[in-house]
């Protein structure tokens, strides 16, 4: 799959557009100013996940990108059916790229998202499935992958402060499984992921994005590698 768009950087209207948003996240406002959001962040995101995939492939060989909305970018509409929160929108654009034969969310993946005031990159597993959870389980059980898992996030972490290993986690060590075992902290983890926020870098707004990412998701590699393996 290819475009011929050229990426330049997210327009600051684009930005702006999310900005506004958050005060005006409705439908009259929205539908008012969807031109804009399609100029603006749309097509520039489809552009950037072109250019960050084939980088990206670089790394990861197997990488999965596509500008489609619903594949590799994540549509603007909310699901509010069972939140509390029933603002329509999304205040922010994100965009996946995966590997693995799985639906995208239970595959290992680096994650983009953008915000009017700050930037997100991450790497890792949304979250995991019974089956995903039982084969991570069983990895660490195993001394061996659990060790590498662990250096893995070491090394991530000594690439810079700010990586930050992150997933949503039980409280106590699951039921069955040894406290004491030296690995057993990491039985704690439904999902697990290291992310990197920070406020809007300047290439944001210029053709160096991609490059400006894949420096952190080169980092991050480790876990997604790991992960990788885990989920085979």
């Amino acid at each position: 799959m290819s475009t011929a768009i050229q990426f330049n950087g997210f327009p600051r209207e684009g930005l702006d557009f999310l900005q506004d948003l958050r005060t005006n996240n409705n439908k009259a406002w929205f539908e008012a100013h969807r031109t804009l959001y399609e100029n603006c962040l749309v097509t520039p995101a489809r552009a950037f996940i072109m250019e960050m995939g084939r980088r990206l492939q670089t790394i990861a060989p197997d990488i999965i990108f596509d500008p489609r909305t619903d594949r590799s970018l994540f549509r603007i509409y909310r699901d509010v059916r069972f939140s509390k929160n029933k603002a329509p929108f999304k205040e922010h654009l994100g965009i996946l790229f995966w590997e693995g034969s799985a639906p995208k969310l239970q595959c290992s993946g680096f994650y983009f998202q953008l915000e009017p005031d700050n930037m997100m990159l991450a790497a890792g597993l949304y979250e995991f499935t019974s089956d995903l959870l039982q084969r991570y389980r069983a990895a660490i059980m195993n001394e061996k992958q659990a060790d590498k898992l662990m250096k893995a996030l070491q090394q991530i972490q000594g690439a810079g402060k700010d990586y930050v290993v992150s997933g949503d986690q039980y409280k106590r060590v699951p039921h069955g499984y040894d406290p004491n075992y030296q690995y057993a902290r990491l039985l704690l983890f439904k999902s697990l992921g290291v992310i990197m926020q920070i406020p809007l870098p300047e290439q944001v707004h210029s053709a160096d994005l991609p490059d400006f990412c894949l420096a952190h998701f080169k980092n991050m590699l480790p876990l997604h590698r790991w992960l990788v393996e885990m989920t085979a």
